[in-house]
């Protein structure tokens, strides 16, 4: 506030001028603070008529074209700034034109959430894998690497929890051990501990952390070393022997070997190693050399012949994360030529989740189903309520316009549907997949819910894109029932059943990386942690998006070099200015 005092009684010698000085750009020119008032001004107030105009869809994409308009407009300010070379505190301002206090409030409590969860871990569990609240201890389903303190560090340090992610940097500094005789699942592994690791790094800058997630991905790295390139999903983390799961009848399983692509490409760049890369991107060509035109995969691939053996396709269990990622490296690789191919195979996909499309009678809820031969199934995980945010997120990338809306109408659809899938039950948390039925909707197949993300992920991503806070209140509601429900005072822990409510004793270690974290979002100032600056991995560990580098990119072409400078514009965002 001080300053901006200042900048008032400097002024007061001014005023014989009269107002025509304001008219003057040269005015402007000397007092970049003036201008960037000015254009604030001009923006809260276009934004506030646009919000009077009560949004419908079919104006959310003149919004995304004004918000390209603002952006270039934001870097013609740029250029003003750097003849001035002057520090604009635009970002202070922001804030101020955003807090809103309910979001403040709200943002305040998932805080405490964390902390309450966070503190049990520490007093019960610390070190270990994850915590068993009822019983007050811990247990290490991960082969003892600190997944809940792994998972958790980037939540802390983006709530702002410092004393807490200290002391969590220090046990990973000095505990964290990886040479452990233990089978790991390489995709768990590869989301959770890589993940949180590279996302420790890119916001704090701590080369611990780049260490820790080399020193773990080298030991994953022999996984993929299969005939085709598939890998397989378990490797010894001190002998290096991989294999699949026996239960899978010696197949890969699609999402375990295809959502490692962010972690891995993230860690090239990073260290400057091409391997990591090389291995998981031959993963994505061998499977788009036979890429089925509807592009869905069955679930089971040969890691001899990478050939899907005939199994079920799904965007729930095993499927899921895998068209996640087609989208997410794209955004990952800023949209360049090198990763267009991951574009094309998600539309393609993405053709293929619009041909599983049902509604449901006699509410019209939309859903998605699984296919197994020919027949479709109405079964639909939660897990699969990722998809709204991640047709959010793509719909912004097709160039024509139709295309855009269809993707986006669909995906608030959906997201009505998740929402239903927890208000509909009498704890108001979802159970872990649904029944669609003919006359009555859907109803809960296999009950328990273990404090999962998807749904609040979804609603963070419709938020943010498209300024609508309907999805801020639904998240609140998820929110309130994790709170009364799975709240006890030695942490969070799932329900075995969501009809009656009885609890389950774990604390996922997710909840505290995802469930959490996207709830924290969904009421921060959408200059935290901006969309069109990181990436969030299928375990929501943000990662910095960051120019390609042609000696990562081996024998990839110049295109990369062709692309536009990217410029650090730390006040670009206001409102619902995250998609590009």
């Amino acid at each position: 506030m001080a300053r901006s005092k200042a900048v008032v009684s400097s002024s007061h010698h001014h005023h014989h001028h009269g107002i025509w000085k304001y008219f003057n750009p040269a005015y402007y020119l000397r007092r970049p603070r003036r201008l960037a008032l000015l254009f604030f001004l001009f923006l809260s107030v276009s934004m506030v008529l646009w919000d009077r105009h009560s949004l419908s869809r079919d104006y959310q994409l003149e919004v995304s074209k004004l918000n390209e308009e603002v952006l270039r407009l934001q870097l013609l300010l740029e250029d003003v700034k750097s003849v001035v070379s002057e520090d604009v505190s635009v970002n202070s301002t922001l804030k101020d034109v955003q807090e809103d206090p309910v979001d403040a409030q709200r943002m305040q409590r998932v805080k405490e959430a964390m902390l309450h969860a966070w503190s049990s871990y520490e007093k019960y569990a610390w070190g270990q894998d994850e915590l068993q609240p009822q019983t007050k201890d811990g247990v290490d389903s991960f082969g003892g690497l600190g997944a809940t303190m792994i998972d958790a560090l980037d939540t802390l340090y983006i709530m702002g929890l410092d004393e807490q992610f200290q002391k969590a940097r220090e046990w990973v500094a000095t505990s964290l051990d990886f040479d452990k005789d233990y089978d790991a699942s390489m995709f768990e592994t590869t989301i959770r501990v890589v993940g949180g690791l590279l996302s420790s790094y890119d916001l704090s800058g701590d080369k611990i952390f780049l260490d820790k997630a080399k020193d773990i991905a080298d030991r994953l790295l022999p996984a993929w070393d299969t005939p085709s390139g598939i890998p397989y999903n378990f490797i010894n983390l001190r002998h290096g022997n991989a294999h699949n799961p026996t239960w899978a009848g010696g197949d890969s399983i699609l999402a375990d070997s295809g959502t490692e692509q962010l972690e891995f490409i993230a860690l090239s760049q990073r260290t400057g190693d091409p391997k990591y890369q090389q291995k998981v991107e031959k993963v994505i060509s061998v499977l788009n050399k036979n890429f089925p035109d509807d592009g869905l995969v069955p679930i089971y691939i040969s890691p001899e012949t990478a050939n899907p053996s005939h199994s079920t396709i799904t965007f729930g269990a095993m499927g899921d994360s895998f068209y996640e990622y087609l989208l997410k490296v794209w955004v990952f690789g800023s949209k360049t030529l090198s990763v267009k191919h991951y574009r094309d195979m998600w539309e393609k996909s993405m053709n293929g989740l619009v041909s599983l499309v049902k509604k449901s009678t006699p509410s019209s809820f939309t859903y998605i189903c699984e296919k197994n031969g020919n027949s479709l199934s109405d079964k639909m995980d939660e897990l699969a309520c990722f998809a709204p945010g991640m047709l959010a997120l793509g719909a912004f990338g097709y160039d024509d316009p139709a295309e855009a809306k269809k993707f986006l109408s669909l995906a608030e659809e959906l997201a009505w549907t998740c929402y239903n899938f927890y208000e509909l039950t009498p704890t108001k948390l979802a159970g872990e997949n649904y029944f669609f039925n003919s006359g009555s909707d859907m109803s809960v197949g296999t009950s328990w819910n273990i404090l999962r993300p998807e749904t609040v992920e979804s609603l963070f991503y419709l938020w943010r894109l498209t300024g609508n806070k309907t999805y801020q209140d639904w998240g609140w509601n998820i929110f309130e029932a994790f709170e009364k429900n799975s709240r006890i005072e030695s942490g969070y822990v799932g329900l075995k059943d969501v009809n009656t409510g009885v609890k389950d004793n774990k604390m996922q270690s997710f909840f505290l990386a995802e469930t959490l974290k996207y709830l924290y979002l969904l009421f921060s100032p959408t200059t935290v942690i901006p969309l069109d600056e990181w990436v969030f991995n299928t375990e929501a560990h943000p990662l910095k998006i960051v120019p390609w580098n042609d000696q990562v990119n081996l024998g990839q072409s110049t295109a990369v070099q062709q692309r536009k400078p990217t410029i650090r514009l730390r006040q670009r965002r206001i409102g619902r200015m995250t998609n590009k």
